[in-house]
């Protein structure tokens, strides 16, 4: 089976240019397009909520995806990459009409494939980079990073259960039981309950 593989981000783009300059490759080197596949979807959707995902699927050895580029094909470098690879070990071959690519099961597309990789390593090599550049500066600077020593959030799973935990803490429950009622850990409940001074009743009574 060969395939025309169409695909714009939104509805305000036309599917027209796309299926031209396909349908004028095809008819350049005699090919019969058997099937046309055309969707109006983001690149950043998942794969499996694309009609191009459903076609991976059925794709069988000796199937030919023609496409304009291969930026049509996935949302980053990543998701490309793995899609050619899928396609090389099937035995399928990708063709885009406008970057002259005829990828498939040889040397080519292998050579290329490794040079596609070797980009994305390089390019999250350089995000590392950036990113620890970026900490060292900001210590250099004498900025804090993270949450401060001492500071605790807000949104604490306890905030609001007080009676509880009193209610709890008179029925002479330990505080491992009550912080498995409660799903927390014990050292956090110790903590909530020194913050706000939950004694129970008895301690009370014998002071």
């Amino acid at each position: 089976m060969i395939y025309g593989y169409i695909r714009v981000s939104s509805d305000k783009q036309t599917i027209k240019n796309q299926e031209f300059e396909i349908g004028k490759f095809a008819q350049e080197h005699r090919i019969k397009i058997d099937l046309w596949i055309e969707e109006t979807i983001s690149s950043t959707k998942e794969l499996s909520k694309r009609k191009f995902g459903k076609l991976l699927e059925k794709l069988k050895p000796g199937d030919i995806i023609i496409t304009t580029e291969l930026s049509r094909l996935g949302r980053n470098l990543m998701q490309i990459m793995g899609i050619l690879n899928y396609c090389m070990n099937n035995s399928v071959k990708i063709i885009t009409t406008k970057e002259h690519y005829e990828l498939g099961d040889n040397i080519n597309a292998k050579v290329l494939a490794f040079a596609f990789g070797l980009s994305a390593e390089i390019e999250r090599n350089l995000i590392s980079q950036r990113t620890k550049e970026a900490l060292a500066r900001v210590r250099a600077e004498g900025k804090r990073l993270g949450r401060p020593v001492g500071a605790h959030s807000q949104r604490t799973k306890l905030k609001g259960k007080e009676k509880e935990i009193k209610k709890y803490l008179n029925m002479n429950l330990s505080k491992n039981k009550i912080s498995r009622l409660l799903g927390v850990h014990r050292l956090t409940l110790a903590e909530f309950i020194k913050k706000h001074n939950l004694t129970p009743l008895a301690t009370l009574k014998e002071q």
